[in-house]
């Protein structure tokens, strides 16, 4: 296979694994990262180094956007990112240690929890009171809702703060914005509206991959050859999935994402067990 080819395979992976990750809110990282190494034979830390830098173009880019229409909480974003980063960071170095069969095996439970997450009920309501510790840090805040600013609460915020340093260390050993993990810290466990924890998550994503992208950049695994037709396929695919997903049926979404990232969880998880990869 020529280079010419291999590059346009992987821009048009890259295209599909974007297209997904913007309908699904988990990034092209879950589909990216199988699709180097399952479908092309690239070494899974060269895939998660590519990954990485694609986590840090598409999570800049939309949570411009989301930080601009007042939704996203920064203060509460900041805070978590203490430690998302130092999770990141130690993931990515652990990386470097831990056998790719393992790295297979976690990536594909990975994926199954957040096919099995895309159907827990969310929280929807707002809770103005907050904890404590939380209204002490002002982390506590409001969002635009149907026209109306809606005050919300946060609550358990070392709860959170201790899942939030796991899902760190799985986005650095993975590179994945693990942003399934993230919501589920704040939306079950702080109790943060769906809508805040989303959009929060979003704009920690691209911090906690660049923490991590330092470390497989240090170490060589950060290929410009192959990162960049992954970056430019996942951006031109999230820029079409964030079209459709106006019209789009969350339902039949869900159905389908649950579907898509369960064969491949599996196909990881029977990789990694057989040491194919």
């Amino acid at each position: 296979m020529t280079i010419l080819l291999l590059t346009l395979y992987i821009l048009i992976g890259a295209y599909f694994a974007g297209l997904i990750g913007s309908l699904t809110g988990l990034g092209g990282g879950v589909v990216i990262i199988p699709l180097l190494t399952l479908v092309l034979g690239i070494d899974i830390h060269y895939a998660i180094g590519a990954s990485l830098v694609s986590v840090i173009a598409t999570s800049s880019g939309s949570a411009a956007a989301y930080v601009k229409e007042g939704i996203t909480n920064m203060r509460l974003g900041m805070f978590l990112e203490i430690a998302t980063t130092t999770g990141a960071v130690l993931g990515a170095y652990l990386a470097s240690y831990i056998p790719a069969t393992f790295i297979a095996i976690l990536f594909g439970l990975i994926l199954l929890f957040s096919a099995i997450m895309s159907f827990v009920k969310k929280n929807t309501l707002a809770d103005p009171v907050s904890s404590k510790p939380a209204t002490w840090l002002k982390l506590g805040s409001s969002f635009p809702d149907e026209g109306k600013q809606i005050q919300y609460g946060v609550r358990n915020i070392f709860g959170g703060f201790g899942l939030m340093s796991f899902a760190g260390m799985i986005s650095g050993l993975l590179g994945i914005g693990s942003g399934s993990l993230k919501v589920v810290a704040m939306d079950n466990i702080m109790r943060i509206p769906f809508k805040v924890s989303t959009t929060t998550s979003n704009f920690m994503i691209g911090v906690t991959a660049a923490a991590s992208a330092v470390v497989y950049l240090q170490r060589g695994y950060i290929d410009p050859g192959l990162s960049m037709p992954v970056v430019l396929g996942v951006v031109l695919g999230a820029v079409t999935g964030s079209k459709i997903l106006v019209k789009a049926n969350t339902k039949s979404l869900k159905i389908i994402f649950a579907i898509v990232i369960s064969v491949i969880g599996i196909q990881m998880i029977y990789k990694g067990l057989s040491g194919k990869i």
